[in-house]
């Protein structure tokens, strides 16, 4: 089945207390959304990429993409005022029966065998949502005070969320809503159930110094795909 990965690079650098917006700072020498590009060019050859890129940062995003795109073309577009319009727009480019990953553009450590694992569920359950358990303990907020959960029935949402297209295109014909926190949430209100598979503790979401810091660590200096 056809494969689509919509990858969402349009946050800003506020709490990294950088004036750059977080996705393009650097790595060993590459924007760290060089590193999540290339995660999912070297797990499936036929893989088609739109990454949806800030106004303001578009043209530094494209040039991202024409280094590798003499070998691996990628769709790029302007995304809209939230994580939600953004995904919205880059879903609108998508025509066609196929399974549909959608990351975002930070997470840059997530392994191939993640994005196989989605792919493979995604065929068989409809959707496949990594996450991992809690390692702290967990309270509950509410009016009247707080209140603590077991962990263990809480999980951490990680991404590419990843869908077959019959299920998420439709799902985001609606308007924007509080509740839609992430794309599992936006299907889930459509009435579609979701299916979880187990997340990576390495696919962190870079939004501060101290991420940075261990994505630098973790990442190897850059590679071109063979």
């Amino acid at each position: 089945m056809k494969k689509y990965a919509v990858i969402v690079a349009g946050g800003s650098g506020t709490r990294m207390g950088s004036e750059l917006p977080k996705q393009f700072l650097l790595i060993h020498d590459k924007p760290i959304l060089w590193y999540t590009l290339h995660a999912f060019l070297k797990s499936y050859k036929d893989i088609n990429i739109i990454l949806v890129l800030p106004p303001d940062y578009y043209d530094p995003g494209r040039a991202i993409c024409d280094e590798i795109n003499s070998l691996y073309p990628i769709q790029t577009i302007v995304g809209g005022t939230t994580r939600f319009h953004s995904v919205q727009t880059g879903l609108s480019l998508i025509k066609e029966q196929s399974v549909i990953f959608v990351h975002d553009g930070v997470r840059c450590l997530l392994s191939p065998s993640l994005i196989h694992l989605c792919y493979e569920e995604t065929l068989r359950f409809g959707s496949a949502i990594p996450c991992i358990d809690s390692k702290d303990s967990v309270r509950i907020m509410s009016d009247s005070g707080h209140r603590a959960i077991k962990r263990t029935d809480v999980k951490m949402v990680q991404t590419p969320q990843t869908f077959l297209s019959d299920i998420i295109l439709p799902a985001y014909q609606v308007v924007y809503q509080e509740a839609f926190t992430d794309d599992a949430s936006v299907a889930e209100a459509a009435g579609h159930s979701i299916h979880l598979v187990e997340g990576e503790e390495d696919n962190i979401k870079i939004t501060t110094p101290l991420d940075l810091a261990i994505a630098e660590e973790l990442l190897d200096p850059p590679q071109l795909p063979v």
